[in-house]
């Protein structure tokens, strides 16, 4: 059993104004992902000037605010949030969906490429080698926040987080950063040394992510106002199988355009 480590959510704080490790990590996520978004553009000979990456960057990022606290109020909290309409706007008090700021991300990437008159396949590709790379940091986010615990375990991991009781629990957020971050992150920049058919690598981000949130899921506390659904599974879970179909049929139709997966 280990305690949960005293850390402070909020890293500082100068008068009203405080930096949370959380906000940090999102940070992070763009200083750290900017250079590898570059290298991996040259690698896809995309022809992209850092000028126009800029402004990807700065759609994909308004994509995950809006899409990220959508997401959540429309999966995760709808009811509450269809009573107390205001406390939409209550971003302080949390609330980021993974499954919706994909979405926004989606949409954000799709008006670009258009806008710039490029495959909106080839752009996802681009994306989802570097997206990993905010999942770790997000998630890593979320430990320090002592959130989005797991279940009750016996095993010599287990964390005790403060307000989830006295009970050891996995640390799944910890699980998440290893598969969605570490492990997803260094397959896509080992698919990326290739130039594949446009959507493969799109398809493969999809799919590998949705393997990982589903295995962890099963680990993870469900959220308590949503409980089990259906089948036994999480709503996290059950967000992830049209990843599944949708990584699937990205990768297949990619194979069929090159006939072998990559050119």
């Amino acid at each position: 059993m280990i305690l949960f480590p005293q850390i402070d959510p909020v890293l500082i704080q100068i008068g009203p104004v405080a930096i949370r490790w959380y906000g940090l990590m999102y940070t992070l996520t763009f200083v750290l992902g900017w250079p590898l978004l570059k290298w991996q553009a040259r690698r896809q000979a995309l022809g992209l000037s850092p000028e126009v990456l800029a402004d990807l960057v700065m759609g994909t990022l308004l994509g995950v605010i809006l899409g990220g606290r959508l997401g959540y109020i429309l999966f995760y909290h709808f009811s509450y949030y269809l009573a107390n309409p205001l406390a939409v706007f209550r971003v302080w008090e949390g609330g980021m969906s993974f499954h919706g700021g994909l979405l926004g991300v989606l949409l954000a990437s799709y008006l670009f490429a258009r806008k710039q008159g490029i495959s909106f396949l080839v752009l996802g590709d681009l994306l989802a080698v570097v997206t990993p790379l905010g999942l770790l940091l997000g998630r890593i986010g979320n430990f320090i926040n002592g959130e989005l615990w797991g279940r009750p375990t016996e095993l010599p991991w287990g964390v005790v987080f403060p307000g989830a009781g006295t009970l050891p629990r996995h640390p799944s957020q910890l699980y998440e950063a290893g598969l969605e971050g570490v492990a997803l992150l260094l397959l896509m920049l080992w698919l990326g040394r290739k130039v594949h058919a446009p959507g493969f690598l799109g398809g493969v981000f999809l799919l590998g992510y949705g393997v990982s949130r589903f295995l962890v899921e099963l680990v993870r506390e469900p959220d308590a106002h949503l409980g089990l659904l259906a089948g036994g599974l999480t709503m996290g879970q059950w967000l992830t199988f049209p990843m599944f179909a949708v990584g699937l049929g990205l990768m297949l139709h990619a194979r069929r355009g090159s006939g072998v997966g990559t050119r």
